[in-house]
């Protein structure tokens, strides 16, 4: 007798666990869309600007009123695509967060007028998904990598009270010691006659050349941008819808530092002001300097350093583990205001 109702207790317990579960699951996944028309998340947001008002794409992945992430992904004008890979770490970990692609960009309006591609404008643009998430100081976290990390220093020092966390991926705080270290340790490392062929065509501007991406990705990108033999469908995806316009713009043409309007960036006597929770990541293989990740770290009132062994400037595909399993970690540290 005493074995069938202990029988009885645990098939009691693993129905309700079930029961619990399958309503955890039906909540992050329920949107409740205004018109009643279910999306898969995906909405366009009406982003007001100097010159007018146009939509930026976004995707939301669950429902968790504690953590709300934003991703920035770099370029500029580059795509959410090569971001994907948060999907599943994300979710497995109940993580409300959402996939954008920022004004410019592929799958948002891409309006032509050059003034709108500033980083001041961008940053009001962060604020305007923000505020149209329903993200607060008690669950807003904020990831960029690239020129999203960037974006997201940037947005943190005019923004930070509308933060919780604050994630850096990938990112100096200086766009002259970027390109100092682009130009005097990556460069040097390459062999002497292929550097010198790109120099060529850099002096001749002839960024067009398809010789300069024959001798960047094999001797550049496959070293410092993403390490793996086989590259990512997302960032294949969105290697092919970068807005290559105002990328150069704001970048400029050539891979070794920063021509553009942002060649003269540099917040780093400003990181001091950033009081709240924050991650610097950095790699190896990076094209940012690992060390100047790591003094980031210290330069913050409430930083952490993740070092990627493994990585590169997209440590989140070629050091996968490490990289997301630190993320992971920082995230819920800040939620259970371990740090």
């Amino acid at each position: 007798m005493r074995h069938i109702l202990l029988i009885l207790i645990a098939i009691a317990t693993f129905s309700c666990k079930n029961e619990n579960q399958s309503s955890t699951l039906t909540n992050y996944f329920t949107y409740h869309e205004a018109n009643n028309i279910e999306s898969a998340g995906v909405k366009l947001i009406p982003i007001k600007t100097p010159i007018g008002e146009f939509k930026v794409w976004t995707k939301r992945f669950g429902n968790n009123p504690k953590i709300k992430i934003l991703l920035l992904h770099g370029g500029p004008a580059m795509t959410h695509e090569y971001m994907e890979c948060f999907e599943t770490f994300f979710q497995r970990e109940g993580f409300e967060f959402y996939e954008y692609d920022q004004l410019g960009s592929y799958y948002s309006d891409q309006p032509k007028d050059s003034s709108l591609w500033t980083t001041e404008r961008f940053v009001d643009e962060v604020e305007q998904v923000r505020k149209a998430i329903n993200a607060d100081k008690n669950n807003f976290y904020v990831l960029g990598n690239s020129w999203g990390g960037i974006l997201a220093m940037e947005y943190a020092l005019k923004y930070q009270q509308n933060i919780k966390g604050l994630l850096i991926s990938n990112m100096m705080a200086s766009a002259p010691e970027y390109g100092r270290y682009a130009d005097q340790v990556l460069a040097k490392q390459m062999e002497p006659k292929i550097l010198a062929e790109i120099r060529a065509l850099e002096a001749k501007k002839d960024f067009n050349n398809p010789r300069y991406m024959e001798l960047l990705i094999p001797n550049f990108y496959k070293k410092h941008l993403c390490r793996l033999k086989e590259w990512p469908d997302g960032l294949n995806r969105a290697s092919k819808h970068v807005n290559g316009e105002i990328y150069t713009l704001m970048q400029g043409p050539s891979e070794f530092g920063i021509s553009g309007r942002l060649a003269k960036w540099d917040i780093k006597n400003r990181l001091h002001e950033i009081t709240i929770p924050t991650l610097m990541i950095g790699a190896k293989y990076d094209t940012m300097d690992p060390k100047a990740m790591e003094e980031q770290s210290k330069l913050v009132k409430n930083g952490r350093y993740l070092y990627c062994p493994n990585g590169s400037h997209l440590a989140m595909w070629d050091d996968q583990k490490i990289f997301m399993n630190g993320v992971i970690q920082f995230i819920n540290d800040v939620d259970n205001n371990k740090i």
